[in-house]
């Protein structure tokens, strides 16, 4: 039987995936803050990859469990939304500590058990290779950084004969967009620099997040990267035409439109 470990696995996609991979006969070592039991052919794992030890407590116990991993997929991350002149500074350390170093953690310390031929998927975000919209910024440079680690990370690892993928979805129905509209209404009650625009802000993002495909699309997607020889390094899934139009745009009229709308 073959055997993935995924992150995030109690998560929106990362639920789905768990279900996906653990139905289509993988074992399944399920990684997250919080567990849920009674899934199977699905270990869950109480998890938490900002935490270094916590990591490699999880490699020890894996390692005790099966020799290797045929596959490593990315689901844990969090969504950030605020003003760069108003966010704690906390609040950006955990956020790449998430969604970057997380990542990074799971991928160093795991690497040695996953078999050469194995395949290692990142989910990022559709905003990652899009320029950066106001007040979603912190969330837009995490997951950049993670693409352009990812990219560095395939360089390196085609080396050892391991691929690594990026999938990038858009708007997904997950708890995460709950997250997101709770972000939005927080920030238009608390910020004191953008009460108006952050109004108006909301309204576009409520109108992006319309557009959003089931978790379970995403698990499908990655069942079928899984079982490719040769994964290309980048998937889609649900972008946005809205996005891509005003990312072809000069960045100088970008921002006179961003303006002009949010003013």
């Amino acid at each position: 039987m073959k055997s993935v470990l995924i992150t995030g696995a109690f998560g929106g996609m990362g639920k789905a995936a768990t279900r996906a991979f653990a139905g289509a006969g993988y074992y399944v070592f399920a990684l997250d803050k919080r567990v849920e039991e009674g899934i199977e052919n699905v270990c869950p794992m109480e998890v938490d990859i900002t935490n270094e030890e916590s990591v490699q407590n999880a490699v020890q116990r894996v390692h005790g469990m099966v020799e290797s991993l045929d596959m490593i997929l990315h689901f844990a991350g969090i969504y950030t939304l605020d003003s760069f002149l108003e966010m704690d500074t906390k609040d950006m350390e955990r956020a790449f500590s998430v969604n970057v170093l997380g990542a990074m953690r799971i991928n160093k310390f795991f690497l040695p058990m996953l078999k050469k031929g194995g395949k290692i998927l990142i989910t990022s975000s559709e905003l990652a290779p899009l320029d950066p919209l106001p007040f979603t910024g912190l969330y837009a440079v995490t997951k950049s950084a993670l693409d352009k680690y990812a990219y560095s990370l395939r360089m390196e690892t085609q080396l050892l004969g391991i691929s690594v993928t990026v999938l990038r979805p858009g708007a997904v129905d997950t708890g995460m967009l709950g997250v997101s509209t709770a972000a939005l209404d927080r920030f238009c009650k608390e910020t004191k620099l953008y009460a108006c625009n952050a109004k108006r802000f909301k309204a576009i993002v409520d109108s992006v997040e319309s557009r959003k495909v089931a978790p379970e699309q995403i698990a499908k997607k990655a069942l079928k990267i899984a079982g490719k020889k040769k994964p290309r390094f980048v998937y889609h899934i649900n972008r946005n035409p809205l996005l891509l139009l005003l990312n072809v745009l000069p960045p100088r009229l970008q921002t006179w439109i961003i303006k002009k709308v949010l003013q």
